[in-house]
């Protein structure tokens, strides 16, 4: 065994290899580890060797999450032919929304990395010298895809009418001062087919919504509009998206619902709430930090954002990981104030958000790395896998959707806001 107090010695080779088309198809069917966008990005595949994650891995509860890091990538020989975001050695993971959440974070390092970015593909292996028994090198190949398969989905813990009753509650706490906004979310729970390439999912979701972040690790699956952090080579940039509406059944009708949100003084109101929240964050660990003066329409498949892109020049070698820890939550999935939304959250949703509305994405061992919030997603085998027996013919499923309340908000139309927001994953599961 390892000196408990020196990390594992990890070794990296990436090295260039021919085009790959399909990402994807190179992970496990069972337990994928991905995160693209546009088809580009990165996947794992193995028993992750490094790293943490509920009862199957070593574990570093006690560091903070970048320290942690920054500890297991110590002692690390890095061998990188390509120096792309993504190559080298890297770590996929995903965190609570909820500091007190029963589902804990996961970290992992897998012992092989299929990855793809501006026309360029590659293959990192990496070993663990230190394990007694290492296991054997996972094949670099793709596997075809199982059969398709659908979920059975129904309402969770807040049903519809709960939802408007907590959104009620919510405006009751605005108009006392509790707090300016807070955001309420709603669950769907179901099942799926023991055994179900769960690689289909992200696939449905990858083609449906490729201007969005796909990712998949450790059962959670999803496709996330909303950029939490990236951070490449010495710079900082975020995308805040708050404020939301339906896109409309035509051209003259969806030109009208962009217009109406771009001028809605409650969408706003909800939005500046988002964009102070991540300054206030980004600023300190920068020289510089720019931000639209305005937000943008951002045009979704299936709805229109308010949104404002972020970018600043690092100047205390913050890494993705630190940001991380400061930027969440943010309004945008939490509220204002911060800590009094949560706890309002705490109260009026019966149920534990899990990874929902957390930070997933990767980090690699010089600090880079792409962090999306966890939205438009679900979580297979969570929170009550331990209900299901090991020979159940089903697997259990949960997702959460939500919206943001501020004064002026009101119950039904909060509620439809949700419905939108399930569509993507809801869609791809059935």
């Amino acid at each position: 065994m390892t000196d408990q107090h020196r990390p594992p010695r990890l070794v990296a080779h990436t090295r260039e290899v021919e085009a790959i088309d399909d990402l994807i198809s190179y992970t496990s069917p069972s337990e994928p580890l991905a995160f693209l966008r546009r088809g580009d990005g990165i996947v794992g595949i193995g028993r992750p060797i490094a790293g943490y994650a509920p009862g199957r891995h070593v574990t570093m509860d006690a560091a903070p999450h970048a320290d942690g890091w920054r500890w297991l990538c110590s002692a690390a020989e890095v061998d990188d032919d390509v120096h792309l975001p993504g190559t080298g050695l890297v770590a996929f993971g995903a965190f609570p929304f909820d500091a007190r959440s029963e589902r804990s974070a996961a970290l992992m390092v897998p012992p092989l990395i299929v990855g793809r970015r501006d026309g360029r593909s590659w293959v990192t292996r990496i070993r663990n010298l230190d394990a007694v028994a290492p296991d054997e090198d996972p094949p670099f190949a793709p596997q075809s895809y199982g059969p398709h398969w659908s979920a059975t989905l129904g309402p969770g813990e807040l049903d519809p009418a709960g939802y408007q009753a907590a959104v009620r509650a919510g405006l009751d706490a605005i108009a006392a001062g509790e707090v300016a906004k807070v955001v309420l979310a709603r669950d769907l729970v179901g099942t799926i087919p023991a055994g179900a390439d769960l690689r289909r999912l992200i696939r449905a979701l990858s083609t449906g919504y490729p201007d969005t972040w796909t990712f998949a690790v450790d059962g959670l699956i999803g496709a996330s509009p909303e950029t939490l952090v990236t951070v490449a080579g010495g710079t900082v940039t975020a995308r805040v998206l708050a404020g939301t509406t339906a896109r409309g059944a035509d051209a003259d009708e969806d030109a009208a619902a962009s217009l109406a949100l771009a001028s809605s003084s409650k969408d706003l109101d909800e939005h500046r709430y988002a964009v102070r929240s991540v300054l206030d964050v980004l600023g300190p660990h920068t020289r510089s930090l720019r931000a639209d003066r305005e937000p943008f329409t951002l045009e979704l498949p299936n709805l229109w954002h308010l949104a404002t892109d972020v970018a600043g020049d690092l100047d205390d070698g913050a890494s993705a990981l630190d940001l991380v820890a400061g930027l969440h939550p943010t309004a945008a999935v939490a509220g204002t104030p911060t800590d009094a939304a949560i706890e309002l959250i705490r109260r009026l949703e019966p149920f534990d958000r899990g990874r929902y509305a957390g930070p997933v994405g990767w980090v690699g061992a010089n600090g880079d790395g792409e962090w999306a919030i966890a939205l438009r997603c679900a979580q297979v085998g969570a929170p009550f896998l331990r209900s299901f027996s090991a020979y159940s013919d089903t697997i259990p499923v949960v997702a959460h959707a939500g919206a943001g309340i501020v004064a002026g908000s009101e119950p039904e139309t909060e509620l439809l806001e949700t419905r939108v927001k399930f569509r993507p994953i809801v869609d791809a599961l059935a």
